[in-house]
């Protein structure tokens, strides 16, 4: 039990310092190139509001948008009463609202929650998990999604996801208006001289590199707030070995989830590109190692 402790501790921690850089990224970016076209302060002001109103739109809408990409159907407790049984149960352990339940028409096993808080989250599970799964193990995957909602993982992703993207828009912004220009700086920095060379300099290079450090980040969190679910998961059910039991069966399925794309990837329990496919890439994995997950589980007690 104690490991289960110091599991969710380090990987809250882990998540908070990870999410830190980031943040660290998105004002070192906006400072230097508001530099570059004139004021510091004022690129770090734009991006944050840029940051703001992408937060807004993916808080409200974000989840409508998962559902509907996915194409997830929602359902009641008649259509799949023991799927609900198992969720409630463990919506009334967690101490959390009962979610809204969507199921997925594929055979390919998985399953990814979403919203933006427990009072409006919803859980997605496939057909395929329902068919190919055992009750202690359907417990298990349920238990990792509710973590999610419980932990505000779901908040945390869209929180970093947005972060990322502004990086990403910023830096691009300011690349395509280099180029065009090419290379001229306003005119108030072209009297800084060597001083002004070099800020273009470090401008640039970060425009460059910063979408990527931040992105590699990004997935950094995804994958301790993966361990995260996990640990607080078996903390729930108190069976470490049904979700164990279930990433194997679910990793080692050779179906495709069709639905699945690079945008939503990151929320499924297991990552639903397979290693076979031509858009799987190890350094961009939003997924820690199923081995890791299994062998962790497997320790607690």
């Amino acid at each position: 039990m104690s490991s289960m402790y110091t599991s969710i501790s380090a990987n809250k921690r882990n998540s908070f310092f990870i999410t830190i850089a980031i943040t660290a990224f998105l004002i070192v970016l906006g400072y230097f190139l508001g530099v570059y076209w004139g004021s510091g302060y004022a690129g770090v002001a734009i991006s944050f509001l840029l940051a703001l109103i992408m937060s807004l739109a993916a808080y409200y809408s974000g989840d409508k948008m998962v559902l509907a990409i996915s194409r997830a159907k929602r359902i009641e407790k008649r259509d799949y009463p023991q799927l609900f049984n198992v969720i409630e149960e463990l919506s009334v352990a967690g101490g959390l609202p009962m979610p809204a339940i969507y199921v997925i028409d594929d055979t390919a096993p998985n399953a990814f929650a979403t919203g933006r808080n427990p009072q409006h989250a919803s859980v997605a599970i496939t057909t395929g998990l329902m068919q190919k799964l055992n009750r202690d193990e359907l417990q298990g995957v349920m238990a990792h999604e509710l973590s999610h909602v419980g932990n505000r993982d779901i908040l945390y992703a869209t929180m970093v996801g947005v972060l990322v993207g502004s990086i990403a828009m910023i830096s691009d912004f300011f690349l395509r208006s280099f180029f065009w220009s090419g290379g001229r700086r306003r005119r108030s920095d072209e009297k800084g001289g060597g001083i002004g060379a070099i800020l273009v300099i470090v401008a640039l290079a970060l425009a460059i590199l910063a979408p990527i450090c931040a992105k590699l980040l990004q997935l950094a969190v995804s994958r301790q707030r993966e361990y995260l679910a996990d640990a607080s998961a078996a903390m729930l059910t108190r069976y470490p070995e049904g979700l164990a039991s279930a990433l194997e069966k679910i990793a080692g399925d050779k179906e495709v989830l069709e639905v699945a794309n690079r945008a939503t990837q990151h929320l499924y329990i297991v990552n639903p590109i397979k290693p076979f496919e031509k858009r799987a890439s190890s350094l961009f994995s939003t997924h820690p190692p199923i081995g890791e997950r299994i062998t962790r589980l497997r320790a607690m007690k």
